[in-house]
């Protein structure tokens, strides 16, 4: 396994990254959402405060003015007596709750990204048996393991920064803490919420400069975790492009195929130029598909051997003339016309191939 990490050397591909991805494997930090959820959080408690005291004090003041009603109460039906204060907390509550969800999802998504993967909901057998079972628990209760030593770490570092940034902003305002004592409820109200709005906003800021950190160093361990081997990129390049072996037997497939279709094409031909062994080239004339003739099939050495053999067959006429077969061979495609500067010596050839036709019948 060693071996194996260490022949990890490669970025990941691509490809490689769009199947992590599908697997559900992402790069994420949760400390980082956890301190953007709470910033979020904070900045809703801001927006709704003046709602939530509003309606937490018009049920004072109802309570407060109806206190005559409460001397009969019927311990049958505490319930009923509740409900309205449980209706009340629900108002209160509700909307913020609703919509730091909303900002907890979206939070989430900005940080990983639209990821949808039923493999991580996915049950695997071999994980419930007691084997499997005990191995996990193993690993996750080891504390000296890597990786629990390193989250043990992490812990113990935003406890104790977290804490010393509260502390600080306590600590900054001491003495107005000391001052309290004596004055009217009103002003040491105003006070305390200064202070804990000064220790809010150093906690936040510590945990997301953490956050930071904590994203930095998942995004690296993520890097790191989905390296490729030189094989790995090797074997997926040849997934892409195909096998070598598998693309060189299509293609012989294919010219097989061609050659079939050329070699069926030779019998419909008007004449053969040949070299008269090395090179063959059909050509045939029809003036309702096309202006000029053109070549039907070719080839060189054997090749040009069966065209022979299969105009030999058809009684297709077979005409020697070196030059022009080389011509055709090299400067004309399959199935491809004629060019101008051989429309004479092709219409020769033509003439003579029509004079024999018209002499036998």
């Amino acid at each position: 396994m060693g071996n194996e990490a260490a022949e990890r050397t490669e970025e990941a591909t691509p490809r490689r990254r769009q199947k992590e991805r599908e697997k559900g494997n992402v790069s994420k930090s949760r400390d980082m959402d956890a301190a953007l959820v709470m910033v979020a959080g904070i900045a809703l408690l801001a927006v709704f405060t003046k709602y939530m005291g509003e309606t937490i004090l018009n049920m004072m003041r109802e309570n407060f003015s109806t206190l005559h009603a409460f001397t009969n109460i019927d311990p049958s039906n505490v319930l009923g007596l509740l409900m309205p204060y449980f209706r009340i907390l629900g108002i209160i509550l509700l909307p913020f709750f609703v919509l730091l969800v909303i900002a907890s999802i979206i939070i989430i998504r900005m940080d990983v990204g639209p990821v949808f993967s039923l493999q991580k909901i996915k049950i695997d057998p071999a994980n419930l048996s007691p084997r499997r079972m005990i191995q996990n628990a193993k690993r996750l209760l080891n504390p000296f393991a890597p990786r629990s030593l390193v989250e043990l770490a992490k812990s113990i570092l935003k406890i104790v920064v977290v804490a010393a940034c509260g502390y600080s902003a306590i600590n900054a305002r001491k003495n107005d803490l000391l001052g309290l004592v004596g004055i009217d409820p009103t002003t040491a109200l105003q006070i305390i919420v200064s202070i804990l709005i000064n220790m809010i906003i150093n906690m936040c800021l510590a945990m997301l400069i953490l956050g930071f950190i904590d994203k930095k160093y998942q995004q690296y361990e993520y890097e790191k975790s989905i390296k490729m081997t030189k094989q790995e990129v090797k074997d997926e390049q040849k997934d892409i492009e195909g096998d070598p072996k598998i693309k060189a037997k299509i293609k012989s497939i294919q010219m097989q195929m061609a050659r079939q279709r050329m070699m069926s094409s030779v019998p419909q031909s008007d004449v053969v130029v040949t070299n008269p062994t090395h090179y063959a080239v059909a050509i045939k004339y029809d003036k309702t598909q096309a202006p000029a003739p053109i070549v039907t099939a070719k080839g060189v050495d054997y090749l040009a051997f069966q065209i022979r053999e299969i105009a030999k067959e058809h009684n297709v006429p077979i005409v020697e003339n070196r030059p022009v077969a080389r011509a055709l061979y090299n400067n004309v495609p399959l199935d491809g016309m004629i060019p101008s500067d051989l429309y004479v010596a092709v219409s020769e050839i033509l003439a003579y191939v029509y004079r024999l036709r018209n002499g036998n019948n």
